[in-house]
């Protein structure tokens, strides 16, 4: 007993001398302490020499030892996961690891293009909920109930009686910033709307708009005109084709649609255009004289100019994009090729 006791003090001073500095050392103490051939086993292997009435205290001194060296080892557990090497072994000598920077969404890019063109030309922005009621996202637009032009868009409701549904337009700001009665108005409304439509290659349940409104005296429609040809060239370059064509909104009077000369075939037609050299890009046209009334707005003293957008549409055509599904599938190999145009 007395050598043994001798030979646990001895290891003893031994442990709390080592200090470990990297996993290969804190291994090398668990195999030569710890270890199915280490000096714990191969002290409890003297119980067999030991007298029967010694192998209480034997038992006793053999388990504070084994639960001395444990500790011990528990110590420096935090080394098995590396640190400790990479504390020591670092060479502080080489570059840092680049830090992966991430990219804007090609509809973001496209939008603030779009909004950066018009901030330029004296539009502020306006923002409004997504979940609207029937007044300002249909009536004051001049859509009251049973009106047939309400089925040009698909809504997702989310109540009836009182009316509440996701909006199918960011027209729904324009009438708020209308209701306020601040005028003159000169705004853009950006923002994502809802329709219930069949998701394809061209259609989604959800986009982004871009919409406009100028209210002033004296607004005419040569002021449309000039400002969504300055919008075009900025945005797709001096060599851009422009035409306009009639059209119908209830909310506007006269109508209009704007085309753009095809960018993949360069007018002379193909699958994306239709085979017409032409790519609708917007709607827009003259306030309607009820909406402004609906609005609080005098038509005999005030006219204005509204025009309304899909950025994902505009994105398609300058990124020369075939599925506007690409857009919300959250693909990363898809995203990276955006990285040089933020």
């Amino acid at each position: 007993m007395d050598h043994i006791e001798q030979q646990i003090a001895a290891y003893k001073q031994e442990i709390e001398a080592i200090e470990p500095a990297t996993a290969a050392d804190l291994e090398a103490f668990r195999i030569k302490f710890l270890g199915t051939k280490g000096i714990v086993k191969a002290i409890s292997g003297e119980m067999a020499n030991v007298p029967k009435e010694q192998k209480r205290e034997f038992g006793l001194l053999l388990n504070g030892f084994k639960q001395f060296v444990e500790e011990r080892y528990a110590q420096f557990e935090h080394l098995k996961d590396g640190a400790g090497a990479a504390a020591t072994d670092a060479d502080f000598t080489l570059p840092a690891e680049p830090h992966r920077l991430g990219t804007r969404h090609p509809v973001s890019i496209v939008r603030n293009n779009i909004i950066s063109i018009f901030e330029r030309l004296g539009f502020a922005i306006a923002e409004g909920p997504e979940i609207e009621d029937d007044w300002h996202n249909f009536t004051a637009l001049n859509l009251p109930e049973n009106h047939p032009a309400r089925d040009m868009q698909d809504t997702f409701y989310i109540s009836k009686a009182p009316d509440w549904l996701l909006r199918t337009h960011t027209s729904s700001v324009q009438v708020r910033e209308m209701e306020k009665g601040k005028l003159p108005i000169r705004i853009i409304c950006p923002g994502r709307v809802y329709r219930n439509e069949t998701i394809s290659a061209r259609a989604h349940c959800f986009f982004h708009q871009v919409e406009g409104l100028y209210i002033d005296e004296n607004v005419s429609f040569a002021d449309l005109k000039q400002t969504l040809y300055h919008f075009v060239k900025e945005l797709f370059g001096e060599d851009t084709r422009i035409r306009f064509r009639p059209s119908y909104f209830p909310f506007t009077e006269p109508s209009a649609e704007m085309d753009i000369s095809c960018f993949i075939c360069g007018g002379k037609g193909c699958n994306v255009c239709k085979h017409t050299g032409w790519v609708e890009i917007l709607g827009c046209g003259m306030v309607h004289p009820k909406v402004l009334e609906n609005c609080g707005i005098d038509p005999e003293k005030y006219t204005g100019f509204a025009f309304g957008m899909g950025i994902e549409r505009i994105t398609m055509l300058k990124y020369q994009m075939k599925d506007l599904r690409l857009f919300s599938e959250n693909d990363v190999r898809f995203l990276e090729q955006f990285e040089g145009t933020v």
